[in-house]
C-alpha cells in the first residue's frame, strides 16, 4: 500500500562485517531475491528522507559475480523544485541538475538515484551519461560513480503505471527490466578503457511497494545470463513524489 508520509523516523540496524561506513539507510529485500546484510547507518542530510538499511554495497557486492537486489524507501515532504532546491542536493546531484542529459524525461530520476547512492553508499560522482566515453556507438549508461574505490556504472529507470495508482503489472515490468539489464551488458562491453567500471547498478525508482514487489518478482524470475552480475537497487518513493514520474 502506498504510504503518503511527510515525516519519517530514520531506522538503524547493525552494520555488516566489512561493509563501508554509510550516511543514510537503505533496505535489502530478501523476499525479492536480495540479500539482507543487516547494514546500519544514520541518514545524511538531503532532499527527502531515506529509510531502511544503508551500506549494503561492500567489497563483495562491488566486485563479485553474484547479482543481488536491494530495496529502500525515499519519502518527500514536498515536491522538488529546480533550480531553487538544488542547494539541498549533494554536490554530485547539483552537477547532474545543472548538466543536460542525453534526452528524454529522466533527469530527476537520475538525480535522485544518485542522491540515494551518495547519501547511503558514499558514492562519489564521476561522469554524466554525456561525459562517459565509449569505443563503439550503442547503448549508454546514465552516470558513473565511485564507491569504495571502484568505478561503478549506474543505469536508471522508473517502475510506475499510468494513470497513477493503477497496478504495475508483469506485462509492463518484464520487458522493461529485461531490456535495461540487456542495455547494461551492452554498455559495459562498449565503454572505453578510461571509463571502464567494475560493475553496474540498475537503480529503479518505484511508485509504491506493489511496483517494487513486481520488479523484484520479475528480477527473481530472470535467467542468469539476463541478470549477469548487475546489482539492482529498488527505491520506493512516497509522499509528494509525482515529480519523479512526470514527463517534465
Amino acid at each position: 500500500m502506498r504510504a503518503a508520509m511527510f515525516a519519517l523516523a530514520l531506522i538503524g540496524c547493525s552494520e555488516p562485517a566489512g561493509s563501508p561506513a554509510a550516511d543514510a539507510p537503505t533496505t535489502s529485500d530478501g523476499s525479492g531475491g536480495g540479500q539482507d546484510t543487516g547494514a546500519d547507518a544514520t541518514a545524511a542530510a538531503g532532499f527527502g528522507e531515506l529509510s531502511g538499511m544503508c551500506g549494503v554495497l561492500a567489497q563483495m557486492q562491488l566486485t563479485g559475480a553474484t547479482p543481488e537486489l536491494f530495496r529502500d524507501t525515499l519519502t518527500f515532504a514536498r515536491a522538488y523544485v529546480d533550480p531553487a532546491d538544488r542547494p539541498l542536493l549533494t554536490p554530485g546531484g547539483q552537477h547532474l541538475a545543472a548538466t543536460p542529459n542525453a534526452g528524454g524525461s529522466s533527469g530527476l530520476s537520475e538525480i535522485f538515484a544518485y542522491e540515494q547512492l551518495a547519501r547511503c553508499e558514499h558514492a562519489a560522482f564521476l561522469k554524466t551519461e554525456t561525459e562517459i566515453v565509449y569505443d563503439t556507438t550503442g547503448k549508454i549508461t546514465d552516470l558513473e560513480v565511485e564507491i569504495g574505490g571502484h568505478k561503478i556504472g549506474v543505469s536508471v529507470t522508473r517502475a510506475v503505471a499510468y494513470p497513477f495508482g493503477q497496478p504495475y503489472t508483469a506485462a509492463v515490468a518484464t520487458p522493461l527490466i529485461t531490456r535495461k539489464l540487456a542495455d547494461i551488458r551492452a554498455s559495459t562491453a562498449n565503454v572505453s578503457a578510461a571509463d571502464k567500471w567494475d560493475k553496474q547498478i540498475l537503480a529503479v525508482l518505484a511508485w509504491d511497494d506493489q511496483a517494487a514487489d513486481m520488479v523484484a518478482q520479475v528480477w527473481a524470475a530472470a535467467d542468469a545470463q539476463t541478470k549477469a552480475d548487475t546489482i539492482v537497487l529498488v527505491t520506493v518513493t512516497n509522499g509528494e513524489d509525482q515529480f519523479i514520474y512526470t514527463n517534465q
